[in-house]
């Protein structure tokens, strides 16, 4: 792992949990456990985390609940559910709780470990990548970034700096779904309520830009974020 991380994990198991704790550490991690819902919350308000690892079924709290209050109190750090339960109702619901990832007891620490190292890589790239390209062919469309521009035959339009950097991400992973926690903390700098309804006000924004070529679509992909698609 090539950066140490500050790690909450919340887990009831007392083997599973003294593993995990012990693992990571051996990795050059901080870890925090703590042992249910509740604690888990408490934990999370007196500390940054690069990323939470959330059971499912605890006491006094369970991880869906906890990760969606998480979410409430503006949390950068990624989530990732570890859980007995593997039925698909579960994972969606996990995923609606605001987890960027879901792995299935028993696992590997191994597997744990790039699952891990895969997301916070997926964040540290996209954190990188704005920063470099001058422009984007969206079919007919030219948009330039550091300019805030777009343009369609010889015409351009200026975006407000929130449609601009929206805009650079979803084209950064054209065809791909965008992270609406990523994106939201990279460029809000917090992923809260208010700023997810600010985000969505956004899209329709660049909808309507592109809203004479039907070639031209920016989809949701329910629970998870958005892709700018191009046919």
């Amino acid at each position: 792992m090539e950066k140490n991380l500050n790690i909450l994990l919340v887990e009831d198991d007392e083997s599973l949990g003294r593993m995990l704790s012990d693992y990571l550490m051996i990795k050059d991690n901080k870890v925090r456990w703590v042992k249910d819902g509740e604690a888990g919350f408490k934990a999370f308000t007196e500390d940054e985390y690069d990323i939470c690892l959330l059971d499912v079924m605890m006491p006094k709290k369970d991880g869906f609940t906890l990760a969606k209050e998480i979410r409430k109190i503006s949390s950068k750090a990624p989530i990732i559910f570890l859980t007995a339960k593997s039925m698909e109702e579960d994972v969606k619901e996990g995923f609606q709780s605001g987890a960027d990832d879901y792995i299935t007891k028993p696992f590997s620490m191994e597997v744990l470990l790039m699952r891990i190292e895969a997301i916070m890589r997926r964040v540290e790239e996209m954190k990188e990548s704005l920063a470099q390209k001058k422009e984007f062919k969206i079919k007919d469309y030219t948009f330039y970034p550091d300019k805030r521009v777009i343009e369609l035959n010889g015409e351009g339009k200026k975006l407000t700096s929130k449609e601009n950097e929206l805009l650079r991400v979803l084209c950064m992973y054209m065809g791909e779904v965008v992270d609406r926690n990523d994106a939201l903390n990279l460029i809000w700098g917090d992923d809260n309520y208010f700023n997810s309804r600010s985000m969505d006000v956004y899209i329709t924004k660049l909808r309507k830009i592109f809203k004479e070529d039907k070639d031209i679509q920016i989809i949701n992909s329910h629970g998870k974020g958005f892709m700018l698609l191009v046919d």
